[in-house]
């Protein structure tokens, strides 16, 4: 074994980061001699390029590595995933090369490293679509090697550990991520330790009085049942020795969030939540499995509808089961849990179990491995489409409440709960899924939108030039049946949007003395390239949906000559506010008559008011020719939503007084929202309702009057 006091020698006292000696005494217990020097190496590059670099706690960043290491080593992986763990930073924030790591460290642990790295060269138009592309590289890289997401689960992990020195709103939206994506991939690939960590800190973080309510009441139950515990715990163990079986029976704790989860599901109190035994009886073989499950049936009477059976139909991310629910003791709950070492080894490493540093074992977990990687695979070949789109499919196949149904050959399905017949079709086929006009659940014709349950058989009926129904994005649930019908409707669009196009251009072309008949494939090409785009029918589908304006088209299309004796300059467009779909109105600036305004003809919502001080402008400005100069006509009085910033002083009442003052200005308030409290001041952010600028002055100046208010601004990007 290597001598952990000489690894430290190998490192200035500078160097030498919180946790590394716990590192190397848990890598000594499982791994051999050679593989643990190899990953001293890795510490000591990985120390030294990322000397001088520190966390916002203060602490050195090697800490942060070095820990992610340590939460894998616990689940006894691999060396390289060590490695990677302990190297996953340096590309993306040290000079470091992946070739440089790849000649170091060997090929898989440069592609493990490469692949857990945040580096991302697109350019996005919101924080949300980062976070969905992100999302989208990180699933393509666990195609090659799933030991991309364990890195990724423990780095997220031990930064939830230590959110304390962020601030409250980057803490909030870390938690929320990690609920939202992070502890359902957890739970999905079957390592639920980190899950269940994942989910208690990610509750701490969003609901910290909740999570101190649920903690406390679980502590006192804890020490109230202990007698129950006990007693239950004994009789179960009486029991299985009576019949000759070896097994050891574990107490179960509850985790704060699945009892918050429970809370919320079932409509419970805590108390009834809370005052439930959990017990896990782990032994030798399947067959034991299910002689317990008569012991503890005959010690305890069953409670009706309460049993599952995980063995014989496992849960999609390959966790294996008896579970069962017992009136116990003066009628208390007792959830019961049965299953072999086999599968408590799964249960707490999931998919993990297949990269666990092994001594000449078979591997016994291919099988999880396969199915993991399995719906990886799936998840990439459905990611057509926009990356929020694509993270929004996710989050929907993410979550493991399923319902198991059957073909008419006796093949089972999993599909989301909810599912459809639909649902179902895809899930056999796309092919399937697109040609389907009818269904039968246990050989009765039903509506397409009857909800799938548990147990049933369901045939699909097709027809030859059937097409999917547009109808179905009303009630389809899984990700596949979503994204497959999306795509459909969205091929069809283009076909209309073209068509439409064709027409909106031709009328524009009538009123510049031309005709469509007139104009040449090649002049349509010319200019679609000229917009950069891919051909003419591209061009008239942009013009259909809305995304190029007709009459400015036409335009481009005049011969030069024309532009001048043809063409009068009519000056800016004026509107009125009366225009309906056609003018939209921008919620991030709220311009009002009388505001100094711009238009943009944006993506399927054709022309857009922004008031031109908007901050949302700058990365319009590089598109002049979507840009249309636009004015105010007088028109018959109509009210326009705009929105002000008013700041006060806290005190009991205050709301009631500001609302009151607006209300005196015959202005009607849509919508409140308290933005922040700050050292006795906060924010009231107040949708409203006015005809022009004089109005909305009339409003900001009796405002100002008031004692108690700080300041009036109206809001701007």
């Amino acid at each position: 074994m290597v001598d952990s006091s000489s690894f430290f020698g190998f490192l200035p006292i500078g160097r030498r980061s919180v946790g590394v000696t716990q590192l190397i005494n848990k890598l000594e217990a499982y791994l051999p001699p050679d593989q643990v020097e190899h990953i001293r190496e890795a510490y000591e590059f990985g120390a030294s390029a990322h000397e001088g670099q520190k966390r916002r706690s203060g602490e050195p960043y090697i800490s942060h590595p070095v820990a992610v290491a340590d939460l894998l080593a616990d689940l006894h992986m691999d060396s390289q995933t060590i490695i990677a763990a302990i190297l996953h930073d340096v590309i993306e924030d040290t000079p470091t090369l992946k070739d440089e790591l790849a000649q170091k460290f060997g090929k898989e642990v440069a592609e493990i490293v490469d692949g857990v790295s945040k580096l991302d060269q697109v350019q996005f138009t919101s924080r949300a679509e980062a976070q969905a592309e992100s999302f989208r590289k990180m699933l393509l890289a666990m195609v090659h090697d799933i030991r991309v997401i364990m890195v990724k689960l423990a780095d997220r992990t031990h930064n939830m550990r230590t959110l304390g020195a962020m601030p409250p709103a980057k803490r909030r939206a870390i938690a929320r991520e990690t609920l939202d994506i992070y502890a359902p991939i957890a739970n999905r690939l079957g390592i639920y330790n980190i899950k269940n960590e994942l989910e208690d800190l990610g509750l701490k973080t969003l609901y910290p009085n909740r999570y101190k309510v649920i903690e406390k009441a679980v502590k006192t139950a804890r020490g109230n049942q202990k007698q129950f515990v006990d007693k239950i715990r004994t009789a179960i163990e009486a029991a299985l020795a009576k019949a000759g079986i070896k097994g050891r029976v574990e107490g179960r704790e509850k985790h704060p969030y699945s009892i918050y989860q429970k809370m919320k599901r079932k409509r419970t109190s805590l108390n009834e939540i809370v005052d439930v035994f959990g017990f896990r009886i782990v032994v030798d073989s399947v067959d034991t499995c299910y002689r317990c499950l008569g012991i503890v049936h005959s010690l305890y009477r069953p409670m009706p509808g309460r049993f599952k059976d995980y063995i014989a139909i496992p849960r999609v991310n390959g966790y294996q089961s008896l579970h069962t629910t017992l009136f116990g003791p003066n009628g208390m709950p007792v959830e019961v849990q049965l299953r072999t070492e086999a599968m408590q080894q799964t249960a707490e490493s999931g998919v993990a179990a297949h990269w666990q540093y092994k001594t000449g074992e078979a591997d016994d977990n291919r099988a999880g491995h396969d199915r993991a990687r399995a719906w990886i695979q799936h998840l990439v070949d459905m990611h057509g489409g926009n990356s929020e789109e694509f993270l929004e499919s996710v989050k929907v196949d993410l979550f493991p409440d399923k319902v198991y149904v059957f073909t008419p050959k006796g093949d089972i399905r999993r599909l989301p709960r909810g599912a459809t017949p639909v649902d179902f079709a895809y899930a056999v086929h796309t092919d399937i899924g697109n040609r389907c006009v009818a269904a039968k659940i246990d050989r009765r014709l039903v509506p397409l939108r009857t909800p799938l349950r548990n147990g049933q058989t369901v045939e699909i009926i097709t027809a030859k030039g059937a097409t999917p129904n547009p109808a179905w994005t009303n009630f389809v649930v899984s990700a596949k049946a979503r994204s497959a019908v999306r795509q459909y409707l969205k091929n069809m669009k283009k076909g209309e949007a073209a068509e439409l196009g064709k027409r909106m251009l031709s009328q524009s072309l009538e009123e510049l003395n031309l005709t469509y008949k007139n104009i040449s494939e090649q002049q349509l090409n010319d200019l679609a390239h000229d917009l950069q785009l891919a051909s003419a029918n591209e061009l008239l589908e942009k013009i259909g949906l809305g995304e190029r304006l007709a009459p400015l088209v036409a335009r481009r299309l005049l011969p030069p000559a024309a532009v001048t004796s043809k063409v009068k300059d009519s000056g800016p467009l004026a509107i009125a506010g009366t225009e309906g779909l056609s003018v939209s109105y921008a919620r991030c600036c709220f311009p009002i008559p009388n505001d100094p305004i711009m238009a943009y003809v944006t993506s399927g919502h054709g022309i857009v008011i922004h008031r031109e001080s908007c901050g949302n402008l700058k990365s319009y400005r590089k598109q002049p020719d979507k840009w249309l100069s636009i004015v105010w006509q007088p028109a018959p009085e109509k009210f326009f939503a705009t929105e002000i910033r008013v700041q006060v002083k806290s005190r009991i009442g205050i709301l009631a007084a500001v609302a009151s003052e607006i209300a005196a200005t015959h202005t009607s308030i849509e919508k409140v929202t308290i933005d922040e409290r700050d050292g006795g001041v906060s924010t009231e952010i107040f949708e409203l309702l006015v005809t022009d600028r004089r109005h909305l002055a009339q409003v900001i100046k009796r405002l100002r009057k008031m004692p108690d208010v700080v300041s009036v601004s109206r809001s701007l990007t």
